[in-house]
């Protein structure tokens, strides 16, 4: 009677777990499939025009990346990965490098004037997605200081 009970209240515990796990399990797996993650500013080097970056402007970027809005993602066709990583415009991208264990990330942020377009690029793997953020579009238009 007690082995029963014990087996009852085992099984019972298990599959309460799979229907409904706990919070902090649900965002370990959906931050797997995130497509636009969140960075730390001291995971990261930031590039503009072959420049690097002042610490203080780097964590300001990075902020507003991190608090940017998702859109929409771009599909990219095998064979036009090119297109997307150097597109035919006059818009010089930031170029943010993450290193994170073996992995090697970069992350080319495109700024127009009604959106962000953002190519990811990790080993052969071309990511692109659209974002919106007034503030890092200002960032973007208002630094200078990479020209001269």
């Amino acid at each position: 009677m007690t082995l029963g009970l014990i087996i009852t209240l085992v099984i019972g515990s298990i599959i309460k777990l799979l229907m409904s796990p706990p919070s902090a399990a649900v965002a370990w797996g959906l931050s797997k499939f995130e497509l636009h993650k969140k960075l730390d500013s001291n995971d990261v080097t930031i590039t503009f025009n072959g420049k690097n970056l002042e610490e203080e402007e780097k964590i300001s970027f990075i902020d507003y990346f991190n608090k940017a809005f998702f859109l929409k993602k771009h599909y990219i066709f095998p064979g036009n990965e090119k297109l997307f990583l150097q597109p035919e415009t006059n818009v010089t991208p930031f170029v943010i490098n993450l290193n994170r264990g073996k992995n090697n990330v970069n992350f080319f942020i495109f700024s127009y004037d009604d959106h962000i377009d953002v190519v990811k690029k990790s080993k052969e793997k071309v990511i692109s997605y659209s974002l919106s953020s007034e503030h890092l579009q200002k960032f973007t238009i208002s630094t200078s200081y990479a020209n001269h």
